[in-house]
């Protein structure tokens, strides 16, 4: 009877042992998500505040070089965009709908278009050639919006 009493202690032990790393398993592999989110609002916010603010100031100004500078920044961002979407890392504060995780080919084909056409303005500004900055300032916009439209929600709380 004393055996069995130390058995079922002994199995009980494990088994909270269990959920407990369990628990820590699961728990830092939402941290992860979270922390991937974070870094692609980031990126997103360093975009934004690239193209639509910096970029537009730039051209209305014929600043090339910060235009040139701009866009190549958005280039190396979109470098890494596709790994800070690990697969279904959404949250309540997250913009990011599923739709990217299901149609994953068509979500990197828009991110190919957006840094095409970031390098299309860098080139545009290291020639110095302002008709062609302002078209492909507006192609860059129209890239990321074409990406924005299926692929991001509404904003949430913050």
């Amino acid at each position: 009877m004393e055996g069995e009493k130390i058995s079922m202690h002994t199995s009980r032990f494990l088994h909270i042992g269990f959920l407990c790393l369990l628990s820590l398993a699961v728990s830092s592999q939402v941290f992860a998500q979270e922390e991937e989110i974070q870094k692609r609002r980031l990126l997103m916010e360093t975009n934004n505040d690239a193209a639509t603010k910096t970029i537009k100031t730039a051209v209305a100004a014929k600043d090339y070089p910060t235009i040139e500078l701009k866009a190549k920044e958005i280039m190396g961002n979109m470098d890494q965009l596709l790994d800070l979407f690990p697969k279904d890392s959404l949250s309540e504060k997250s913009r990011a709908k599923a739709e990217i995780w299901d149609k994953w080919d068509e979500f990197t084909k828009e991110r190919d278009k957006v840094r095409k056409a970031a390098e299309d303005l860098a080139k545009a500004a290291a020639a110095k050639d302002e008709a062609e900055v302002q078209g492909k300032f507006k192609v860059l916009g129209d890239a990321c919006a074409s990406c924005h439209k299926p692929f991001r929600g509404p904003r949430k709380g913050s």
